[in-house]
């Protein structure tokens, strides 16, 4: 018989790469999920907070204790049961003691903590002491009574507990949040006694549905007084669905002029908020606010001063755009996904979470209870025992001084068990001297009547859910509180148009032949006047406000508008409009034109056509512009002419060759582009030479300025006579040395 041929073992295990990696990557998985990122149901603690307040429990570091450095919590927590960074264990630390991120602290810590404005300015956990909070004593008053199971730490030389026996939900008291593979958790805090109240209306009616119970839940409530904002209606759906959001806003009033914040959104920091109010202040976005400050101290944790530049600033309408544009508003992800009773991470609604949550807490109770009988009916077991020893306590001390083995004699004369023979033999003589009678007994009625009640507590599930309703009620007005958060039905928050958020004020828009675009201030400026790179000088200007539109019309008569304020200040040369538009190759910017959207503007060409159009017809936002004049080949696009009334006013148009003619405007059609019709007639025979100079629209009542060099000449409206005429018309004949015209005005 052949031996068979055995595979030498070289002290490693051979396997496919992919097998490996699979099986690597599952393994990796299930332990974040498990063992790292999402809570467990029972007592909602993630195992690197659970073992801390473990740790600090075997330290002695009760609520009524001294505290002790941090780093001998750290110390024990990472040596004896977390083997993981130190920093991460002390920050998970800290985060439980900070009163501003949990709503029901855990440990009371004594130093630098950190604070609201900066959460991880906490001291080193050298410099810092800690200790549990009396709330901490819920997860750990159970903890010695056979409630939970013990498993081997990391090394297998200790024991720690799978999970704490938690008196109340803590999942829903202070929230956690955690990222895990594939999965995350985010539970936000609620209050203590509506969470108790759910319970306690769960365990009387389990048939209540998410909506009844949410008639005790209202909703979340963070450590800030910040308002939740999110309608009634939401809320419900998130905890029928398990996910969904909260949103929560800053609270705000008024001191005489100014606006004092005074609670900000969860985990949101005053100088966060405070830079990025200063920021839109420096991008000169916040015209209504002179200044902000910062008067936050120890008796107001959060008071963020508003200065605005006048009185009449309305203070609803600037915080609603502060609301939109900054963190004084937030919103907070909700994914009720945890660990259950099963093992298993799930996302589950609000019912399922307390009813999973009572579900262990009846387990825990009635291990409690069982673990407590078993220490009664053990105690009975002894006393009897010690009773017979010290009702024939002669002959008991006559056994164990002259019988070589009394344990046997002891067991066969009075019939007693190993462990009472074991118990009156390790009771010292004089204590059982001591020992009377009425004592003994008294100990057993007590004991008996105690036992009595555990088994009728055990076999009665009434009088169990009795039980654990009359410790929730009890634990919810021991640690119970008012509500922080408000629930506060508010409409969104809308930021405030730009234009809205700038002041409005007269600008003169100035267009220089190459190009070069600048504003400004004030409508008394003499664009000829001002300074020009070499070899530059003045095409078109337009006086508007800074919150208008302003128009550029180009060579080939397409149009691009941009927002008044948004130009450069005329205080250096400007910059060029290639840089902000996209006109086409060899294309130049003619005209420029400001006004509002229901105002009307007579659009012409050199050519002698033209048409009215609204203003918003000229404006559009893109960057490559939108044709609006269709020009024939060597015509050019005259400065636009603005109508106030289109009933009274009258059109004038002048050419080259001095011929003026001036008509109702209503004789010129009203179009969205296009070429328009005809307004003046020029000869065919001077078509080459002769175009329209200008066109402008004269009010009743207003002069029309015609300039020759530098000379201007004044016409008022009834002067115009001579010159009226038909659409279309030839038009009346300047006066000589009038008939080289350079523009019109009006006046």
């Amino acid at each position: 018989m052949t031996e068979s041929v055995r595979t030498p073992f070289h002290g490693f295990e051979q396997l496919p790469l992919r097998e490996f990696t699979e099986r690597a990557y599952l393994d990796y998985s299930m332990y974040v999920v498990l063992d790292r990122a999402l809570p467990f149901i029972g007592d909602g603690l993630k195992p690197v907070q659970r073992r801390i307040i473990y740790a600090m429990s075997e330290l002695g570091l009760g609520a009524s204790a001294k505290p002790k450095k941090s780093a001998r919590t750290v110390g024990d927590v990472i040596g004896k049961y977390h083997p993981h960074g130190d920093s991460a264990c002390y920050e998970a630390l800290v985060l439980m003691a900070q009163p501003f991120s949990y709503r029901y602290p855990l440990i009371d810590g004594q130093g630098n903590f950190g604070s609201s404005d900066d959460p991880k300015s906490f001291a080193a956990m050298r410099y810092t002491e800690s200790k549990m909070t009396p709330l901490a004593e819920v997860l750990l008053s159970e903890l010695g009574h056979g409630t939970v199971d013990w498993t081997d730490n990391f090394d297998g030389t200790l024991e720690e507990p799978s999970w704490l026996p938690a008196r109340l939900p803590h999942l829903l008291l202070n929230g956690t949040t955690g990222i895990a593979v594939g999965m995350a958790t985010d539970v936000p805090p609620h209050n203590v006694g509506e969470i108790v109240s759910a319970c306690v209306r769960l365990l009387d009616d389990p048939d209540a549905t998410v909506r009844d119970l949410c008639e005790h839940v209202r909703g979340p409530d963070y450590p800030t007084s910040a308002e939740i904002i999110t309608p009634a209606g939401d809320l419900l759906q998130m905890y029928e669905t398990g996910h969904g959001s909260v949103r929560a806003r800053a609270t705000f009033v008024k001191e005489h002029a100014n606006i004092v914040i005074t609670a900000l959104p969860h985990q949101v920091s005053p100088s966060k908020v405070i830079e990025q109010i200063a920021a839109q202040m420096r991008a000169k976005k916040l015209p209504w606010l002179e200044d902000i400050r910062d008067e936050s101290d120890h008796a107001n944790p959060v008071r963020v001063v508003l200065i605005p530049r006048s009185n009449r600033v309305d203070a609803d309408q600037l915080m609603g755009h502060l609301f939109a544009t900054t963190d004084l508003e937030k919103s907070y992800r909700v994914n009720l996904n945890v660990i259950g009773l099963d093992g298993r991470p799930q996302v589950k609604n609000l019912k399922l979470l307390l009813s999973e949550w009572l579900q262990f807490r009846t387990t825990t109770v009635t291990r409690r209870l069982t673990h407590r009988l078993d220490r009664v009916e053990r105690r009975l077991h002894l006393l009897d025992g010690l009773l017979i020893a010290f009702l024939n306590l002669d002959e008991v001390i006559r056994i164990i001084r002259t019988e070589d083995e009394p344990r046997g004699v002891l067991q066969a004369r009075f019939g007693l068990s190993d462990e009472q023979v074991d118990y009156i033999l390790e009771t010292r003589l004089r204590q059982l001297a001591r020992l009377e009678e009425m004592k003994i007994r008294g100990e057993q009625a007590e004991l008996e009547s105690e036992r009595d009640r555990l088994i009728a507590t055990l076999e009665s599930k009434s009088k169990l859910k009795k039980l654990i309703k009359d410790e929730l009620l009890a634990d919810a007005k021991k640690f119970g509180d008012a509500r922080r958060s408000p629930l506060v039905a508010r409409g969104a928050a809308q930021a405030l148009d730009e234009s809205d958020l700038v002041p409005s004020e007269p600008v003169t828009i100035v267009v220089s032949e190459k190009g070069w675009v600048r504003a400004a201030k004030g409508h008394d400026v003499d664009p000829a006047g001002m300074n020009y790179r070499e070899g530059d000088g003045l095409l078109a200007f337009a006086r508007g406000r800074s919150t208008q539109q302003v128009v550029f019309l180009d060579s080939n008569g397409r149009s691009y508008s941009t927002v008044a304020h948004s130009l450069p200040s005329a205080r250096g040369n400007g910059e060029p409009l290639t840089g902000r538009f996209s006109p086409a190759a060899g294309a130049s910017f003619q005209a420029v034109v400001a006004g509002e959207a229901d105002m009307r503007f007579v659009v012409a060409s050199s050519h002698g056509y033209g048409f009215v159009t609204r203003f918003e017809n000229l404006t559009g936002r893109q960057k490559a512009g939108k044709a609006m004049l269709s020009l024939s080949p060597g015509s050019s696009v005259l400065q636009p002419a603005a109508v106030r009334d289109v009933e009274t006013d009258r059109l004038v148009v002048v050419t080259s060759a001095g011929h003026l003619l001036a008509f109702p405007v209503t004789e010129l059609p009203e179009l969205d582009k296009g070429k328009g019709n005809k307004i003046i007639e020029i000869p065919k025979a001077k078509r080459g030479t002769e175009q329209v100079v200008a066109v402008t629209v004269v009010p009743p009542g207003a002069s029309l300025l015609v300039r020759s060099g530098a000379r201007t000449m004044t016409l008022a409206f009834k002067d115009l006579e001579p010159y009226l005429g038909p659409r279309a018309s030839r038009g009346g004949l300047l006066p000589r040395g009038w008939q080289k015209v350079d523009g019109l005005a009006i006046e």
